[in-house]
């Protein structure tokens, strides 16, 4: 394709959303002229199951529920006057505990301010908080310090705890599970429970949750009478509950301005809600989403965001796009594995790491580069009439056209400038190009049944666990990992007990290992 050609193509399929300060150009993406007609049909399907959803339908099957995330940034689209009631007083009383805890109405028990904030949660309820606060943080403006628990790594909690130091009695602690049972977030809580106890402060006084009414969280922050307690709802899922009290409390505390947020995503709402595909940027990436792996995920989706306050960008959307579309069944019952693959890291940093395969390597992907216009920081130049800004970017438009020149398709991703408005614009356009492709494939994207069937999984494994320590503690002969699959009636399990006999020897004192002629033929005992 000529210069003038991918110009013509450029000022046609370029989608302009003024009010938003945001773009997306598809140019580079090699669709053939007829693409938009073929997908139409399925196109006006999506729209109309979309509209439906944000009516109020059962857009969760398999779980009888509405998905009202939409609503939370405009509640007067929710189906009843209680939904609407409830997402307008959960906004008010978000922004009444942050004002007191920041006027130090609200105080820990031995200092005059809380300075810190340790949120503890896993998947939708650490990945979005994370987002939004490393991509909108001011170090030296923010009203209090961010930590997050977001994995049972009993190392990774206590390096947290370590940064947090001596300002623990003066750390605020968020608690989110929408269930009060998921064993991550329990794990972390029960390893912050015993900080604040070790030195001496009551852990009630210091938390909050936020979790479903009448969950075991719930309960529990009742009981114990904790600082406040925020809801979550059944009918907004967890990697889509970032504008509501999961992300809206920590960002609020943090010092962000969470009415911008809300408008940001309001806005970007009212303009995916076009049925004018070409002035529509979900339906648009819907659209290339399926012309890039085939509707069928036959290639990746690399993000690469040329703006390191969007680096955590790529792991939010990993989880919310693969969770969303990684489903074995269509909604008819038929098998067909769906999903989409997402990675990604930030420019120009992939230039030095996997941008050498991307341009030679494998055709397995497409890109989505994220560009931010309003380079930020100071302007110093790096050489005479040049910016490190310039270098970035430069190296952008080059990697793009380095790209295209290799037949690898790409599209860009345009904001004016990383702020509350963009990145509320951002997440609601991703949320909406999921729902839209969940319609063009026929898939759930609402309901997540390989994350609890890991779930089960993981407790069948620790159950194990128990019955391995209780076969061990019944006789202090060493036993090979065969003999105690013997003992145990589970010799189709002996890699199991295997590995889980290398685990316990080298974190349980009580349990003794003893090298055999190779690691298969060790014997292990509990003394």
């Amino acid at each position: 394709m000529t210069a003038a050609q991918l110009w013509d193509r450029y000022r046609r399929y370029l989608c302009r959303c003024d009010e938003l300060g945001l773009s997306l150009d598809i140019s580079r993406m090699r669709f053939e002229d007829d693409f938009f007609d073929r997908m139409a049909p399925s196109m006006a399907k999506a729209y109309a199951d979309m509209k439906a959803l944000e009516s109020g339908a059962i857009a969760n099957p398999d779980e009888q529920r509405m998905v009202g995330h939409y609503w939370l940034r405009a509640p007067e689209l929710a189906p009843s006057p209680e939904i609407r009631a409830a997402i307008e007083e959960a906004v008010v009383s978000i922004k009444t505990f942050v004002n007191e805890i920041h006027a130090g109405e609200r105080r820990p028990e031995r200092e005059a301010l809380f300075t810190d904030v340790l949120l503890i949660g896993i998947g939708g309820s650490a990945l979005g908080p994370q987002f939004i606060a490393d991509a909108l943080g001011e170090p030296r403006l923010d009203r209090m310090n961010m930590h997050f628990f977001d994995n049972t790594d009993p190392d990774g909690m206590d390096r947290v705890l370590q940064r947090i130091g001596e300002r623990l009695s003066s750390t605020l602690c968020l608690i989110i599970s929408k269930s009060g049972g998921t064993a991550e977030t329990r794990n972390g809580m029960l390893v912050a429970r015993k900080a604040y106890e070790d030195q001496g402060l009551s852990f009630a006084a210091h938390s909050v949750a936020i979790t479903g009414a009448g969950s075991k969280l719930d309960k529990l922050a009742s009981e114990e009478q904790w600082l406040a307690r925020f809801p979550m709802w059944d009918w907004v899922g967890g990697r889509t509950s970032v504008m509501a009290a999961v992300g809206l409390l920590p960002a609020a505390l943090q010092g962000i301005d969470i009415d911008e947020l809300l408008e940001g995503a309001a806005l970007c709402d009212r303009y995916t809600r076009s049925e004018d595909t070409f002035a529509n940027p979900a339906a648009l990436l819907a659209l290339m989403w399926h012309f890039g792996c085939d509707g069928k995920g036959s290639k990746d989706m690399v993000l690469l965001p040329y703006k390191d306050r969007l680096v955590l960008f790529s792991r939010y959307l990993q989880q919310l796009i693969m969770e969303s579309l990684g489903k074995a069944e269509d909604l008819d019952g038929e098998r067909v594995e769906q999903g989409i693959t997402v990675y990604g890291n930030k420019g120009s940093t992939d230039q030095h790491a996997y941008v050498q395969q991307l341009r030679d390597g494998v055709r397995n992907f497409f890109v989505t580069f994220v560009d931010v216009i309003q380079s930020g920081g100071e302007m110093v130049e790096v050489e005479p009439g040049v910016t490190s800004g310039d270098y970035l970017h430069g190296f952008l438009l080059g990697t793009r056209q380095a790209l295209y020149e290799s037949g690898r398709d790409s599209m860009t991703l345009s904001i004016d400038i990383v702020d509350e408005k963009r990145v509320g614009a951002l997440i609601a356009l991703f949320e909406r190009a999921v729902g839209f492709y969940a319609s063009l494939v026929n898939i759930n994207a609402y309901h997540q049944p390989g994350v609890e069937a890991g779930k089960k999984a993981a407790a069948a494994v620790l159950s194990l666990r128990s019955r391995i320590l209780d076969e061990l503690g019944k006789s202090a002969q060493p036993r090979t990992a065969e003999q105690l699959a013997e003992s145990l009636g589970a010799l189709d399990q002996i890699e199991l007990i295997h590995k889980q006999l290398e685990y316990l020897s080298a974190n349980y004192p009580g349990v003794v290992a003893e090298a055999g002629s190779t690691p298969f033929d060790a014997a292990y005992s509990r003394v």
